[in-house]
């Protein structure tokens, strides 16, 4: 799967967030592209980001940096870890959901 943005390793972290637990990309409805994340998008991107309308939070968007399995937005909002391998999430991703979802 690739990431575009600027992703420094192969577990989806990027030069803007890079601790242990920042191991997601999510694909931008915009481009159906994955970025680490909303800088990444906005920094490498040659249009604006748009969130995800509420009626394909079903779809799934969400790429795990450890395992490489994606899972739905709703499925993303519900956990705190990945569901096929466990691997930790960020929570603090969280704050910054409004600029991915609606």
């Amino acid at each position: 799967m690739e990431i575009y943005g600027k992703p420094i390793d192969d577990q989806t972290r990027c030069v803007h967030y890079a601790t242990a637990l920042d191991v997601v990309a999510i694909k931008f409805v915009c481009c159906e592209r994955f970025y680490p994340c909303h800088l990444c998008h906005e920094q490498t991107a040659d249009h604006e980001a748009r969130q995800w309308p509420i009626e394909r939070q079903g779809e799934h968007a969400i790429l795990c940096g450890v395992c490489q399995q994606t899972l739905s937005i709703t499925t993303y909002f519900e956990v705190s870890e990945c569901p096929h391998c466990a691997a930790e999430f960020n929570e603090g991703c969280r704050l910054h959901k409004h600029l991915y979802f609606e």
